[in-house]
């Protein structure tokens, strides 16, 4: 016989302990529910759709209220742009209309008349250009309005679907909440009805084994690891008392006997 033999013969042979009659351990079974829903409902809590969306939606404002930032210091550079360009234009054409003023005064000599004349001239090409300018300036102006005015309405449709899943999660969560202050109040009756040996020895097996403490041993299969047990084990099972506290020699999770075990 070899060393994991021997091992998986001595622990066949070994009675077991912990004694809890018959109604404790199908409370037991009663409590492994009632925790499964519990842990049932953390990961619904953990993994609400609308908590991926509002993570998605977060990024997104972020990036929506940077380039609103960057679009709106934009516009109000450009918007400086336009008062200097119209204020250039503005003063060419109050130059302009001195100079012509003058001229149809016919003040000065006749060289004066000339320079004036060739002023005016220059100053019409200034106004012009000046004025192609300010169109530019305006024409940039306005595309960045719109942006601007496309980028508020974009972030104000994004804040309109964040309240609205910041409510549906909030219902969720206080369904929840709900849920588990119930099955807390049914939780304390049914752990007093199991007893707090076998409560406890429940509770350190389901910390170590993934939150299932307590199985029903069914039609020879356990119920914890859902693995058959072999004939010896069936023996041993059929053989012990109805008060023993059984337990898979696989997951070591505890067995609880039904009329549908095969025991």
């Amino acid at each position: 016989m070899g060393l994991r033999d021997r091992s998986r013969h001595q622990r066949n042979h070994r009675r077991y302990d912990l004694l809890a009659d018959t109604s404790r351990q199908w409370r037991l079974l009663d409590l492994q529910a009632l925790d499964t829903r519990l842990s049932q409902i953390a990961h619904r809590r953990a993994t609400l759709p609308e908590l991926a969306e509002l993570v998605e939606l977060d990024a997104q404002a972020s990036s929506l209220d940077g380039d609103l930032v960057r679009a709106q210091t934009a516009l109000g550079d450009i918007q400086r742009e336009i008062v200097k360009a119209d204020t250039d234009v503005q003063l060419v054409r109050e130059r302009s209309a001195r100079d012509q003023a003058r001229m149809l005064a016919g003040q000065g000599t006749a060289k004066d008349m000339q320079a004036l004349q060739h002023e005016v001239e220059s100053l019409a090409n200034r106004q012009s250009a000046l004025e192609d300018i300010e169109l530019e300036v305006m024409e940039r102006a306005e595309a960045l309005t719109a942006e601007v005015s496309r980028l508020k309405a974009a972030r104000a449709q994004l804040t309109t679907r964040v309240d609205e899943l910041n409510a549906l999660r909030d219902k969720a969560f206080a369904e929840l909440d709900t849920e588990v202050a119930e099955i807390g109040r049914s939780r304390a009756d049914v752990v007093a009805g199991v007893g707090e040996d076998l409560v406890g020895l429940y509770e350190k097996i389901r910390d170590s084994s993934g939150g299932i403490g307590a199985a029903v041993l069914r039609q020879r299969r356990c119920g914890g690891c859902n693995l058959e047990l072999n004939q010896v084990e069936m023996n041993r099972f059929t053989a012990a008392a109805q008060d023993e506290v059984l337990r898979c020699e696989e997951c070591r999770r505890i067995l609880v006997r039904t009329s549908e075990s095969g025991v």
